[in-house]
């Protein structure tokens, strides 16, 4: 074989382990959270309720943090944000952290601009999401401006299966 030809087959070998790596990487993800989540005794709705305390909820997630089931709600109250966790078994805040910087900043404020348009609560649009898909149970639900509307992304899991289905929250 041609040096040519053997560096054409390595490239190809290369591109198809990385994106099968990159590709199996959500599904790890995935199956590692729908496992913990089987330790999760309150619905993401719950948390935002709880989260309220600490100022209006704007985006909730459940994720494995360190190994750890957790809750994390951001919120805002003025023109601060914070991390909220919530007890995953309690439905109780047990920590609240200001987001002062980087990524989790950005996604605050851009979550921040679609709640201010924002008609409906997260909690009435991961609700409706899950009482539209039996079985199912919210894990997030991340606001976004699409065509200049509000729209909120639900993340929804049943067992192993995995969806995201849009609520308008105008």
């Amino acid at each position: 074989m041609k040096a040519a030809t053997v560096a054409v087959v390595v490239s190809t070998v290369l591109v198809f382990v990385t994106a099968v790596g990159w590709s199996q990487q959500p599904d790890k993800e995935h199956a590692e959270l729908a496992k913990a989540l089987n330790d999760a005794k309150i619905p993401l709705q719950r948390g935002l309720t709880a989260s309220a305390k600490e100022g209006k909820p704007i985006s909730a997630k459940y994720e494995v943090e360190d190994g750890k089931l957790q809750l994390s709600v951001y919120t805002m109250k003025g023109d601060k944000f914070s991390e909220v966790i919530v007890d995953h078994k309690t439905g109780k805040v047990s920590k609240t952290e200001p987001i002062t910087q980087g990524d989790d900043l950005t996604h605050a404020k851009a979550q921040s601009e679609a709640m201010a348009k924002a008609k409906r609560s997260l909690d009435a649009a991961a609700t409706e999401a899950v009482k539209e898909n039996k079985g199912y149970r919210a894990v997030s639900v991340m606001p976004a401006l699409k065509d200049g509307h509000p729209v909120a992304d639900v993340t929804l899991v049943k067992g192993s299966e995995w969806k995201t289905v849009s609520e308008k929250l105008d």
